[in-house]
């Protein structure tokens, strides 16, 4: 089996095609240049150095996080890439665990430690057990490597506080430990030691090693479905959370820009999706009130009815997942309701699941009551339908 290999996840770039027990070829470069500049030319170079057709390579293993974000996205998009196109299977490996494995054999806790920022590591505590893979009538051990604690992001302190209660001897690698040597040294009590220079950074044979085992163990995943584990929430995001928790949630018509956005929002909520050119057909119907809220320039939620004379129809009302329970569906009802009454409207009707408890309640708050059910209305899967109705001027209840 021949595998091609790929860890970006720290300042480390690494490729590697790695076949059966066997590195075929491995660049390493640990220098300040950004992946997207070294990455792709040192895939190529590696190729045409061993002289390796693409589409004799059977899997794309790739450190799939925790890391450093931008060098994740820039892996994970480059193995994407490629298994798409080569329309091969992509073999996610945890960086952590990639990290530990470099220590082969090893009997002491294996702790790699990823600089994190703000006083906190990623981490996991590894160990290989001989006596596991002691075979009965031999002299022969394969070291069985154990997750003693999964990769985790956590705090220098607590890790030290962990590490001093299990008593055993540690192997500290990784980018962490020059950051946090004195540390260490201040609070451990038990014995350690750091690894050498050839197996204390990310290493993109043992990510091709570790995919290979991966691999006949079955955990395998398709471009489409890899995603890589951040563990953390980046500093971008984290600022986005705080500017958005302190902002208001802002109701208005829908745009015809949005289409692409509201329908991939679509395909996250609902089985029955509509595509884009339906969204666009329904902005484009004069009969129809279309609405999206957003909240510091973010679109999180929206809401689609059909209008006939002193009625209307409530078509769809969805809010993404994270920001539910922000009052987002109250502000799209509340605007709505406000559109409704100035065009006339006097009678709104809606549908929905009878399993769908969250939503009824919603409603009901809102103002609606069940008028009747429409047996088996819904299909994937087959489901009643709840008809519920209110008055235009049915007091509004906050979420």
């Amino acid at each position: 089996m021949r595998v091609l290999a790929i860890d970006s996840s720290g300042m480390t770039a690494a490729i590697a095609i790695v076949e059966d027990d066997l590195t075929i070829a491995e660049y390493t470069v640990n220098y300040k240049k950004t992946h997207s500049q070294t990455l792709l030319p040192m895939i190529d170079k590696i190729l045409k150095m061993t002289e390796t057709d693409l589409d004799s390579i059977d899997a794309i293993a790739v450190a799939g996080g925790p890391g450093s974000f931008t060098g994740l996205r820039i892996g994970s998009a480059t193995a994407k890439g490629l298994g798409l196109a080569l329309n091969k299977p992509l073999i996610h490996i945890p960086t952590v665990d990639g990290l530990a494995y470099n220590v082969y054999g090893c009997e002491d806790i294996i702790c790699p430690i990823m600089d994190a920022r703000r006083n906190q590591v990623y981490t996991g505590m590894y160990t290989f057990s001989r006596k596991a893979g002691q075979k009965e009538g031999s002299c022969l051990t394969e070291p069985v490597f154990q997750v003693m604690k999964m990769q985790m992001a956590i705090s220098v302190d607590e890790l030290i506080r962990r590490l001093n209660n299990y008593g055993r001897p540690v192997v500290f690698l990784g980018d962490g430990v020059p950051v946090y040597e004195n540390a260490l040294a201040e609070g451990l009590k038990v014995p350690y030691s750091f690894a050498p220079a050839y197996m204390n950074r990310q290493r993109a044979a043992v990510v091709g090693t570790l995919g290979i085992l991966y691999y006949k163990a079955g955990k395998i995943e398709t471009a489409m479905e890899h995603q890589p584990d951040y563990l953390r929430v980046s500093q971008a995001e984290r600022e986005r959370a705080e500017r958005e928790k302190n902002s208001k949630v802002c109701v208005r018509e829908m745009k015809y820009e949005e289409a692409a956005a509201v329908a991939e929002m679509e395909h996250q909520i609902f089985p029955d999706a509509w595509s884009e050119r339906g969204i666009l057909d329904t902005l484009k119907n004069e009969q129809t009130i279309c609405l999206t809220a957003e909240k510091a320039g973010r679109l999180l939620g929206y809401m689609f009815a059909y209008t006939a004379a002193d009625e209307a129809d409530i078509a769809r009302i969805a809010v993404v997942k994270e920001s539910r329970k922000q009052k987002v569906g109250s502000e799209l009802m509340k605007a709505f309701k406000q559109i409704g009454k100035a065009r006339g409207i006097r009678r709104v009707l809606l549908d929905v699941r009878r399993s769908n408890n969250t939503a009824r309640t919603f409603y009901v708050k809102q103002g609606f009551a069940e008028d009747g059910v429409r047996p088996g209305f819904y299909e994937n899967p087959e489901e009643d339908a709840i008809l519920m109705s209110c008055e235009i001027d049915t007091e509004v209840k906050t979420e």
